[in-house]
């Protein structure tokens, strides 16, 4: 049945990136992804590619939005019961560590990363709505929009530009994770001298 939804939206074009990207990021499992759906659409019909972009940010970040809620409504219960796993308990151990960094990466590059226990844990342990909607549209903005350039550029090929480019987007968004946690902890140090000193 998920699969049959997924063909469906995909069959409707930008709409369907749009409804895609939502029901992805609420946590609803679907077989297609969506970034290889934007990628198709900007192949297809380059002159679409940015509309689809666009579609799956505002999608994306609705569906990410849904999911931060009902974490934020059930708290730590909801996210002890969807975070059984060891794994991701240790995730939740890095979003108290490294707060909304660990949302950021994930959200921001077309690499598999885990992003929805991130999302829920900031849900759950009570971090504001508008920095979670800032940290998700700075992420979905240039994830989607690069994806829609790639794909308008080099059309079928763009996903195997993306598989061969695995290893240095991963090291990208580590040397990425590390700089905001160095800017993070000066932003920190900042503030604590600041307040000493007022």
């Amino acid at each position: 049945m998920l699969r049959a939804l997924a063909q469906t939206l995909i069959s409707w074009g930008p709409a369907g990136v749009l409804l895609l990207a939502l029901l992805d990021s609420a946590g609803v499992p679907l077989p297609a992804t969506v970034d290889a759906l934007v990628v198709a659409l900007a192949a297809a019909n380059p002159a679409a590619a940015y509309l689809g972009a666009a579609l799956a940010a505002a999608g994306s970040t609705v569906g990410c939005l849904v999911l931060f809620h009902l974490a934020r409504k059930g708290g730590q219960l909801y996210l002890d019961k969807r975070t059984q796993s060891g794994r991701t308990r240790k995730f939740r151990e890095w979003f108290r560590r490294y707060g909304l960094v660990t949302v950021f990466i994930p959200a921001l590059l077309p690499v598999p990363l885990p992003t929805k226990v991130f999302i829920l844990s900031a849900g759950a342990l009570g971090v504001g709505t508008l920095p979670f909607l800032l940290v998700i549209l700075a992420a979905r903005i240039p994830r989607y929009f690069g994806l829609a350039y790639l794909g308008a550029q080099l059309g079928e090929h763009s996903m195997a530009w993306l598989r061969g480019h695995t290893r240095g987007l991963a090291l990208a968004a580590l040397s990425l994770t590390v700089l905001l946690f160095l800017l993070l902890k000066l932003a920190g140090r900042l503030h604590r001298s600041a307040a000493r000193m007022g």
